[in-house]
């Protein structure tokens, strides 16, 4: 083990239950995730308190993966939303039971889960609905296609995430690739499209850009999403990039004035030390902080659970810390 590596162990031990442990003196700019425990494997997660306490979290897996935490520091592997299988996806999917980047919300007394089938490189994509009273493996009820992308279109319909904002609107951001982040109106009554209208959030010409989630906090809409290439492992290169909005639906710009629909975009949390590729990030207000909740590899390729603290500036730019 590097000297590097006993020091960061040792400041997590160290650091108090859900907090972010100190980097390292002098080794990297960014802060270690906080302390986990349990079962941490994870890739995309999503997270979401829930009414009676405790969290609940969906990440990519077979039938969609479920993990549960009393405190948000203990997990424990609850099972998948469909454990006999979700047959109406694998058109996409090309057979596989792997369902990709769910998001999960409590709205109205049911959880909402939109989750992504398809397969590498392909735009041959859709994004389904499922809702569920107890969030519990078995429990949720398959609502069929919301958004769908062929080899045709100019975005693939992944890594959805639902947005309730102030008026009560329901908005749908997903993107990966191709064209990058789109947005799509939904009917709160049935969690589906209210129009036919795909609206331009976030691009790079074609460049890697995806996962985007949008989260309100104060005056504006903090739009995050993930730069870069995830899935190699400690290679990984993925970070996470966000600008913000007085509207949901944009335009975003970042701290520099620069349109994330041409590109721009603020770094927030970026590859530092044995934290290699942090991305598909996951941002939720609790007790005590906004959080953030994302992925990253370990020096041997492992995917973890990373949580950090969401903190803002004088200017109101958003940090991990």
């Amino acid at each position: 083990m590097t000297a590097a590596a006993v020091l960061a162990m040792a400041a997590v031990a160290m650091a108090p239950a859900g907090a972010a442990a100190p980097a390292p003196p002098g080794l990297v700019a960014y802060p270690y995730p906080g302390p986990v425990t349990g079962d941490v494997t994870v890739h995309d997660p999503s997270v979401v308190k829930r009414p009676g306490g405790g969290y609940l979290v969906a990440h990519t897996g077979n039938d969609i993966a479920l993990k549960s935490s009393p405190d948000r520091t203990a997990f424990r592997h609850e099972g998948s939303a469909f454990p006999g299988g979700a047959p109406w996806t694998t058109a996409y999917t090309g057979g596989s039971r792997n369902l990709w980047a769910p998001d999960l919300s409590h709205h109205n007394g049911r959880y909402h889960l939109y989750y992504s089938a398809s397969t590498f490189g392909s735009n041959r994509s859709a994004i389904f609905l499922a809702t569920s009273t107890t969030g519990a493996p078995g429990s949720w009820t398959n609502h069929g296609l919301v958004i769908e992308s062929r080899p045709s279109d100019d975005f693939n319909a992944i890594d959805p995430h639902l947005l309730v904002d102030d008026q009560g609107r329901w908005w749908l951001s997903f993107g990966s690739f191709w064209s990058g982040i789109k947005q799509v109106a939904l009917d709160p009554a049935t969690g589906k499209r209210s129009d036919s209208v795909v609206r331009h959030l976030a691009g790079r010409g074609g460049g890697a850009i995806e996962a985007p989630v949008i989260f309100k906090r104060g005056a504006y809409y903090y739009l995050f999403v993930s730069f870069d290439r995830c899935c190699q492992g400690a290679a990984s290169t993925y970070r996470i990039m966000a600008g913000r909005s007085a509207s949901p639906a944009g335009p975003f710009t970042d701290r520099n004035g620069v349109p994330m629909a041409s590109g721009g975009g603020t770094e927030i949390l970026a590859g530092h030390g044995d934290i290699h590729g942090p991305g598909h990030p996951a941002v939720f207000a609790d007790t005590d902080h906004d959080i953030l909740a994302y992925h990253y590899y370990t020096n041997n390729g492992t995917a973890l659970l990373g949580i950090n603290w969401l903190g803002y500036d004088s200017a109101g730019w958003p940090y991990a810390h």
